[in-house]
């Protein structure tokens, strides 16, 4: 038994008078509640003393501190202790040293610092958002962040996974602070969980079947030091990339005090009932700690050689990142640790899948290498624990690996398709020799799966994302707006295939012309027929498509394409634009309703076309046009069963064309389902008010239009 640095006494009856130090065990890692005590267990291979310091909540000063016996105290690398009479509401870290440390650049210790525990299930010490913010420019000295015992206690009732299935699941990736922050929202608690869950019936309504939420684990918001020229004010990193803790749900995303557990475990049962799943963004490549000059929260202060990629001469970290530094993610203590959060977020608060920030990472070995057979990806792909858990690749990363169609699947892993991106893009801005790519993304982009025996339902189908224009700014904006980021807009891709539609920006100015209003008029028309051009592709193609939210109802970051630092009007959700676009919601609302009553759309088999058979047209019958210079194509999927089919005509040309129709058998006829030329309610109708084309050999489309018949 060791004894404490300090003496005993009643502090606020946080620890007992008669408190003892055991043992412990060295498994599981972190903090745990047993009958005995509260164990507490902390890896370091290279440290010769590990303390866990302990404090009241909310105080700076520790109220005691205990020391690890070498011999006792630890297994292996693993330094651990049982400790009985103390209160599971103190506030922990950890202070480790190495001595003699004759490798400083190597092994960054520096028992100065209190460390965080990386298998904190909570954190304290930025319960209010942005705190580390006073004013305009100065810093202020916020409350440092300690370590938190979670109990775990929680009433699910009788929630369970909803195991949809892929290829049924529509996506909706969202901030949970942007998407309730705005005064508009008219939630009760604005900016949090709760707020979330108060918007739950909206995203019912919408449709969507996921939500994929941006970083909810705790990170550091503050840690940026750039001002925003136009305003003064410092930015903040708003998106949350900038991981503290792996295991811990953002505190400040609660409405109140050490209430991020309990809040998010009633967010997730709460969209359970209403048949929706979560998704987390989860970012396991890089920590908020950066390079050399970075903070010191946690992992580099612990075994700094271990967790991240260092030269093993100097030092310097590897960036594949971006960010200053790379999680070592296939060294088996790493590996372990990201695989033992996978199924902490799905055992205890029963998340349903993952999105992989710069998943091509996780794939680099242990000299930054890119392995053939990356064991982390492996080991995620076939945990049992993980069987039915959704797992989506951002399949690249900073340093010029890209994956996209080549990622390590294993038979699990989906991937963003950026291919899928870029090519709508082109073909809806009129690019030249677009046609021959959209007709793959139509399928399923069987150029990218069917190599690697993979299905449609590997393609995560998206448009527009966090990173990147919103829907609206697609069709406004022909280059990017970045200035409020504080970086002389060199920030952000320049290569975003977006069209302005003939005006850059917003047409809500002073009109002093009734010939400038007309155009205007008309470019807003254009705006809005092309964000409906690129919906119906997105949900009308085979995959799994991907919306960013608010793109359903028009909103704007007024250009700006890297929004990371905006934790302002330019990123939050403005619900004002729901009853001002209620002609872009109902079109989005009802093509969602009708993607999911067609399963030629939701076909998940390149090569069992037996069923839902896919015909490629031009503008005549089985003759696509695929040269340099085509602009349309059209799509017949046939449903057998159903005895019906899907024709989908496609056109990013100036002029209209008349499509000669295919010839339907038996007594069906086409019936117009959407044509995205035509103001509502006639651009989409209900299934029950489809309109029989008195022309059945042809259809006339609008220049830069869609249209989507059914035969029946």
């Amino acid at each position: 038994m060791t004894e404490p640095r300090t003496e005993t006494k009643d502090f606020l009856g946080l620890i007992e008078t008669d408190f003892r130090i055991d043992r412990g065990k060295p498994f599981p890692l972190g903090s745990s509640l047993n009958p005995k005590g509260i164990n507490f267990a902390v890896f370091s291979k290279h440290a010769t003393a590990v303390h866990l310091v302990v404090f009241a909540p909310g105080e700076t000063d520790p109220i005691a501190e205990f020391p690890f016996d070498p011999r006792f105290n630890r297994t292996g690398d693993i330094w651990h202790c049982l400790i009985a009479g103390l209160d599971h509401r103190v506030e922990y870290g950890f202070r480790v040293k190495r001595s003699p440390n004759d490798q400083p650049e190597i092994h960054r210790f520096d028992d100065s610092t209190i460390l965080l525990d990386p298998f904190a299930r909570a954190i304290s010490g930025r319960e209010l958002w942005g705190d580390v913010v006073v004013g305009k420019h100065r810093p202020s000295r916020p409350r440092l962040r300690r370590s938190l015992i979670v109990n775990g206690e929680f009433d699910w009732e009788e929630d369970q996974p909803l195991n949809i299935p892929m290829s049924d699941t529509i996506i909706y990736e969202m901030h949970v602070r942007g998407f309730t922050r705005h005064e508009s929202s008219g939630v009760r608690y604005p900016g949090t969980y709760r707020g979330l869950i108060e918007k739950i019936p909206y995203l019912q309504e919408l449709g969507i079947t996921a939500v994929e939420l941006l970083p909810i684990s705790e990170f550091e918001e503050g840690d940026s030091d750039k001002i925003n020229p136009l305003t003064g004010e410092r930015l903040l990193n708003y998106w949350g990339y900038s991981s503290i803790g792996f295991f811990a749900p953002k505190s400040s995303y609660a409405s109140k005090d050490n209430a991020a557990v309990v809040e998010f475990k009633e967010l997730v049962k709460a969209l359970h009932r209403a048949g929706i799943e979560v998704i987390l963004d989860v970012v396991f490549n890089h920590t908020a700690e950066g390079n050399d000059k970075g903070p010191t929260h946690s992992f580099r202060g612990l075994d700094n050689s271990i967790y991240y990629l260092i030269d093993p001469y100097t030092g310097e970290y590897a960036n594949y990142s971006g960010c200053g530094n790379t999680m070592n993610c296939n060294h088996p203590v790493v590996r372990d640790l990201i695989l033992d959060c996978l199924r902490y977020w799905v055992t205890e608060m029963h998340v349903d899948g993952f999105r992989f920030d710069l998943a091509s990472i996780l794939g680099r070995g242990r000299d930054g290498s890119v392995l053939a057979n990356p064991p982390l990806l492996e080991a995620i792909a076939c945990d049992p624990i993980l069987g039915n858990t959704k797992l989506i690749a951002e399949a690249w990363d900073a340093a010029g690996l890209y994956q996209v169609g080549s990622f390590p699947s294993y038979g699990r892993w989906a991937e963003w398709n950026a291919s899928f991106r870029d090519d709508i893009r082109r073909f809806i801005k009129s690019e030249s020799g677009q046609v021959a790519g959209l007709a793959q993304r139509f399928n399923g982009s069987p150029d990218l799966y069917t190599h690697s025996g993979r299905a449609p339902n590997h393609s995560i189908n998206f448009v527009t994302c966090h990173d990147g224009f919103t829907l609206k700014d697609m069709v406004s904006y022909n280059e990017k707006h970045n200035l409020a980021n504080g970086e002389d807009n060199r920030d952000g891709v320049n290569h975003n295939h977006s069209w302005n539609c003939g005006w850059e920006g917003s047409t809500r100015i002073t009109l002093l012309e009734s010939n400038v209003e007309a155009r205007f008029d008309k470019i807003d028309a254009l705006r809005i027929r092309q964000m409906k051009n690129a919906a119906t592709l997105l949900l009308c193609s085979r995959g799994v498509p991907m919306l960013l939210a608010g793109d359903e109802f028009g909103r704007t970051q007024q250009g700006n394409n890297n929004a990371y630092c905006q934790d302002n009007e330019i990123s939050w959700l403005d619900w004002d634009l729901l009853e001002k676009n209620s002609e872009l919601f109902r079109f989005f609302r009802m093509l969602i309703d009708f993607r999911k009553r067609q399963p030629a759309l939701r076909h998940d088999c390149f090569h069992d076309n037996d069923v839902y058979p896919v015909r490629l047209h031009g503008v005549r019958p089985d003759s696509p046009d695929m040269s340099f210079d085509s602009r349309s194509l059209a799509v017949q999927f046939d449903q057998k069963h159903e005895g019906s089919s899907i024709y989908l005509a496609a056109s990013s040309y100036w002029e209209p064309l008349d499509f000669h129709l295919p010839r339907l058998d038996g007594l069906r006829h086409w019936y117009r389902k959407l044509d995205t030329s035509l103001v509502s309610p006639l651009d989409i109708e209900e299934d029950n008010n489809l309109r029989r084309l008195p022309n059945q050999l042809s259809y006339q489309l609008a220049p830069r239009s869609i249209a989507v018949l059914i035969g029946r």
